[in-house]
């Protein structure tokens, strides 16, 4: 396992090694002593994944506001998806900035993203699933989050949006000012 840092303060990009043999394959996705090592959250109070049946489905941008916020441990466990981490701490020196990964099932990478953190993803494929490991409860009065289409983030998303939720289309715009959203 090797742990990259990103281009965003806090934010970290896992290379796995996968193991295989006759048998098959076995990949280690999480390593409390490695995490530790580097200082990175080791405790995750919830596990879950999402399915999207269509590509070019949009999730997000979602964040938890303190003092509920999330670490996340994301990965793509089926299909491919454009996963992007979005800085909106404004004491952060990457604050308003974004970075873009191509997460896919046979990749064997996952994200590590600090409270904070603004996640989101659109699917490259059908059938995608992108499983979590998240450090807090859900907290619905601290949920928030930015339009995936905010003039400016200008994120490139690689296919025209096929799916995107209600509540995502009603998030507010990403204003570099606009903090408390």
């Amino acid at each position: 396992m090797d742990v990259i840092a990103t281009a965003l303060e806090g934010v970290w990009k896992i290379e796995l090694a996968r193991s295989r043999d006759e048998r098959g394959w076995f990949v280690r996705t999480f390593d409390a002593a490695a995490f530790a090592a580097l200082g990175l959250n080791t405790h995750w109070d919830v596990a879950g994944e999402a399915h999207n049946a269509r590509a070019g489905t949009v999730r997000g941008l979602h964040f938890q506001r303190d003092p509920h916020g999330e670490t996340k441990l994301i990965r793509c466990t089926r299909g491919a998806a454009y996963d992007v981490l979005a800085d909106v701490r404004p004491g952060s020196p990457t604050y308003g900035r974004w970075e873009a990964f191509e997460l896919r099932e046979d990749a064997d990478v996952a994200l590590y993203a600090p409270p904070g953190i603004a996640h989101g993803y659109q699917t490259l494929r059908d059938d995608t699933v992108v499983h979590y490991l998240i450090s807090a409860p859900y907290a619905p009065d601290a949920a928030a989050g930015y339009r995936y289409d905010s003039a400016s983030l200008a994120i490139p998303w690689p296919l025209a949006p096929t799916a995107i939720s209600e509540r995502d289309r009603a998030l507010p715009l990403f204003e570099p000012l606009d903090i408390d959203a």
